[in-house]
């Protein structure tokens, strides 16, 4: 690899930016794609799948066979509310590889006890979420019911390109957060990307099986194209 591909391939990890470096298998010849230049490539379909897996594979192209290297940063979930849905969710979240952050201001609740192994963060939102640099690799889920909580956590969220926001609630509670939100300056198209009620419907009801519905959300939103429709949605 050239050294200014190498310099601007590490320069785009540090600030966790999706890139795509394509060889050709028999000239060595290489080409270093962006992912936010992925669209306007004449690879785009390929790129795009290889970029939702995060795997790096072989294709041919015009007669030419390709290896795409893929280096895609860590997903990232952001958990508003050290509830018991947190406490199923969090080492679900793990076992897929995410790093997970717990946020929640009562203490009681945002526990090491209650969160072993996992970041928590016992701080307003307005505290809390700023230094985790929410981005397009993260998912964001608002657990607490406490609009004191969840609303200014959400809209935090809503200015940053996370890849899923999800908030607990039925679909009357989502409808009166709506509301809300939209009193603190929140336009209708960023309002949304809110996922509510949260989670597949899979007739979940423990705390285990919202946290499998939310996870399977999430997973769909991040592999999925973006086009493509999510399932019924839960009531949760």
């Amino acid at each position: 690899m050239k050294q200014n591909t190498l310099a601007e391939l590490n320069a785009e990890r540090a600030a966790r930016r999706a890139v795509v470096v394509v060889t050709d298998v028999v000239t060595g010849d290489q080409r270093l794609i962006k992912a936010a230049d992925a669209a306007s490539d004449p690879l785009h379909e390929e790129l795009d799948r290889h970029l939702r897996m995060g795997k790096s594979g072989m294709i041919e192209s015009d007669g030419k066979k390709l290896f795409l290297n893929v280096y895609a940063p860590t997903a990232r979930l952001v958990i508003i509310g050290a509830v018991h849905i947190s406490q199923a969710l969090a080492p679900l979240a793990q076992s897929l590889d995410y790093d997970v952050y717990v946020v929640d201001p009562r203490t009681a609740f945002a526990s090491p006890e209650r969160f072993p192994d996992v970041p928590l963060f016992a701080d307003w939102p307005d505290v809390a979420l700023p230094p985790l640099n929410i981005d397009r690799y993260t998912a964001f889920v608002a657990l607490t019911h406490d609009p004191k909580i969840d609303d200014p956590a959400l809209l935090h969220a809503l200015e940053r390109d996370c890849f899923y926001i999800g908030a607990l609630g039925s679909r009357k509670t989502h409808a009166k957060r709506v509301d809300r939100l939209k009193e603190h300056g929140a336009s209708d198209a960023a309002l949304a990307r809110i996922h509510a009620p949260i989670g597949l419907n899979i007739g979940a009801v423990s705390p285990s099986e919202i946290a499998v519905a939310i996870m399977a959300e999430i997973t769909a939103r991040l592999r999925l194209p973006a086009d493509a429709p999510l399932k019924t949605k839960s009531a949760a």
